[in-house]
């Protein structure tokens, strides 16, 4: 069969790709902006890529069209679609055709830390010696793919809130029938599409309504969104972690690269491992609770966890040059962004932190969270802030509000250069955006190289 995919680059659709092409088909695809990592992943899987949108890519007519949710009415290859009468779907809708009957599917949803644990959950599997199938919205570091169809039932899957496509107005998540859910947490965002967090809850309710009562939900305990949204009735099994309940961890060192994992007070493993963070600390305790859902024991996942070696663009760190460490991190909300600054603060001590920060999502851009933006950066030492053209808000306000000092750019070679001129012996440089942020991260990397302190 000929699939051709509308959207083929974004981290879903690209990854669909892969499983498509791994199960036989011919896979070809198009979008606005074909650039690496997924680019290149998809070329080495033989897949032919074309830039635009342009009707012709549509001839010969493939057998069916997966459209991704990024594609709207008045995109010319959506509107040949339509005028042809070609076979067309949702990209979730194929993954649970095509790709989930027979699986045991452990899904990982939430606000954040998504990729990062479906990334540790689908590595502790790997490590037990489960072979599974996952499909992960970035690229992790133990894994040379985003997605592939495993050797057993287990399927790993980040499992997203935002709709399957222009024609099907769902939740994504609502096409994968998990067995395991993890619910991280639950706070709004999405602005372009939900208009509350009461909007997400009942998305997060719809989900919970499919679950088989054998199915076990885990989440983090006292969290009162999520709470709230079980309350409205709940068939399955569920698991809290955290402070007060059953299952806890304590942290050995101040930023929780050394802990122990705790089932009802009594230490069930000890974990050493490259990460840190109160952030990846839930995000350890939620994959290796799924990971027992299906057999793996504590100290076994603790193992696999001292190997796992992070994921793309979640602060990784991308460059160590003269004492100077720079990290490309993808927060997008202004709990990440917190989470992730705080986390780094535990780590480095009293050393210089320096964010650089677009705050380039939909939401963001919209200034949906623009009360909380401020705040979140208390444990940065110095923040410069970009604002996209597309922004419809002055972000002046942020910069007024700032517990730390704080600048506003509109220029990027104007913050390049402040950015340099901030920058001492023992800096962290954090750049956060869930874009490529016109290249800053590798023009940065390359000033600093030249760059004497």
């Amino acid at each position: 069969m000929h699939i051709h995919i509308l959207g083929i680059c974004g981290t879903f659709m690209g990854s669909l790709a892969q499983l498509a092409r791994e199960l036989g088909h011919q896979v070809t695809g198009s979008d606005q902006n074909v650039y690496p990592p997924m680019s290149t992943q998809l070329e080495q899987a033989g897949i032919k890529l074309i830039e635009g949108f342009d009707p012709a890519q549509l001839e010969p007519a493939p057998d069916l069209v997966l459209v991704g949710n990024a594609m709207m009415r008045g995109n010319p290859a959506v509107e040949a679609v339509l005028e042809r009468g070609l076979a067309y779907m949702s990209g979730p809708e194929w993954l649970r055709r095509e790709v989930l009957p027979g699986k045991w599917v452990l899904a990982v949803a939430g606000t954040h830390g998504k990729t990062t644990t479906a990334s540790l959950l689908a590595w502790i599997l790997e490590y037990a010696g489960m072979s599974p199938g996952f499909l992960i919205g970035g690229v992790t570091q133990n894994f040379p793919v985003s997605a592939r169809l495993g050797e057993t039932p287990f399927f790993v899957i980040e499992a997203d809130e935002y709709d399957s496509a222009f024609f099907d107005k769902r939740s994504k998540f609502i096409h994968y029938g998990a067995r395991t859910l993890i619910i991280n947490n639950l706070e709004f965002d999405h602005a372009d599409i939900f208009s509350s967090l009461a909007d997400i809850q009942k998305q997060f309710h719809h989900l919970v309504r499919t679950l088989p009562a054998s199915a076990r939900i885990i989440h983090p305990a006292h969290y009162p969104a999520i709470e709230e949204m079980l309350a409205a009735g709940c068939w399955s099994e569920t698991q809290r972690f955290g402070e007060g309940a059953d299952w806890q961890v304590r942290k050995l060192n101040a930023d929780g690269s050394h802990f122990t994992v705790l089932e009802q007070g009594k230490v069930s493993a000890e974990v050493q491992w490259e990460m840190g963070g109160e952030h990846n600390l839930a995000n350890a305790q939620a994959a290796i609770l799924a990971a027992r859902h299906v057999g793996v024991t504590p100290a076994i996942s603790a193992e696999a966890l001292r190997q796992f070696r992070g994921v793309k663009r979640r602060m990784e760190c991308i460059a160590d040059i003269h004492t100077v460490r720079v990290y490309d991190d993808f927060a997008h909300h202004p709990t990440a962004v917190q989470t992730t600054l705080e986390g780094l603060r535990d780590k480095v001590g009293e050393q210089k932190i320096i964010a650089i920060i677009e705050p380039r999502s939909n939401t963001m851009r919209q200034g949906a969270h623009k009360d909380r933006l401020a705040a979140a950066t208390q444990a940065a030492d110095e923040v410069l802030w970009y604002q996209p053209l597309q922004a419809d808000w002055d972000m002046r306000s942020v910069i007024d509000a700032s517990p730390v000092p704080a600048k506003l750019y509109r220029e990027l070679s104007v913050l390049m250069h402040d950015a340099l001129a901030l920058t001492e012996v023992n800096s962290h440089i954090v750049i956060m955006s869930n874009g490529g942020f016109d290249g800053l991260h590798q023009q940065l990397v390359q000033q600093l190289k030249n760059h004497a302190l």
